[in-house]
């Protein structure tokens, strides 16, 4: 006598589908109609830039200005005007020794190298031969580079 396992899970699947199909043709609850014209948001005005201010004489020269932006929009309230900007890049300070950053041995893993942001940053950069660690020479070609 020949097994009816195959038969039944074959029968068991085609009622799966079918009953998916017609679940899937219910009909949809009705939507809500869209909002009227007289209730919409109000429309932003485009971005406008403005310009960095320059430095005042007499005074060193910074580091180059971030451009800010601002966009204004109308609303019920009043006119709202938002600027924004990148933030100031941290201060870093001169790169530390290897024998520092390695802790007296040869090697510089991705671990001690998150003790200076941006060795971390580079760190991809900076291990040239891609071996997860970064040696003496290739933190000095780093260093050069910078």
């Amino acid at each position: 006598m020949k097994s009816r396992k195959p038969l039944l899970s074959a029968l068991a699947a085609g009622t799966l589908l079918f009953a998916g199909s017609l679940i899937a043709q219910q009909d949809m609850p009705p939507q809500t109609p869209p909002p009227s014209p007289t209730d919409t948001a109000p429309q932003p005005l485009p971005p406008q830039t403005v310009p960095p201010t320059p430095p005042a004489a007499g005074t060193a020269a910074a580091a180059p200005t971030s451009q800010v932006d601002t966009a204004t929009m109308n609303t019920p309230a009043g006119q709202l005007e938002v600027r924004s900007s990148m933030p100031p890049p941290p201060p870093a300070g001169p790169a530390p020794s290897f024998e520092q950053l390695s802790g007296g041995g040869k090697y510089i893993s991705e671990e001690q190298a998150s003790a200076y942001p941006l060795l971390a940053n580079d760190f991809l950069h900076a291990d040239r031969n891609r071996d997860g660690r970064i040696s003496k020479s290739e933190y000095k070609r780093w260093t050069d580079d910078k």
